[in-house]
């Protein structure tokens, strides 16, 4: 088995389970969850951030 057959089987098997992945995230059952997930960022109101005040130090320098 040379080293170019080896490639090849891995770009093959690569591609099917990219193909594979595609076809499972776009199917119908799975669709409504992935698109309950992609919304979760935006389930919670957001908070506000706390402004901190940053005081400089002055250093002593000789």
């Amino acid at each position: 088995m040379d080293i170019n057959e080896l490639r090849t089987i891995a770009t093959v098997g690569s591609f099917i389970l990219f193909v594979t992945i595609l076809i499972w995230s776009w199917t119908k059952r799975n669709s409504q969850d992935f698109k309950e997930a992609a919304n979760l960022p935006f389930a919670e109101e957001a908070k506000p951030i706390r402004q901190k005040k940053i005081i400089a130090k002055k250093g002593k320098r000789k």
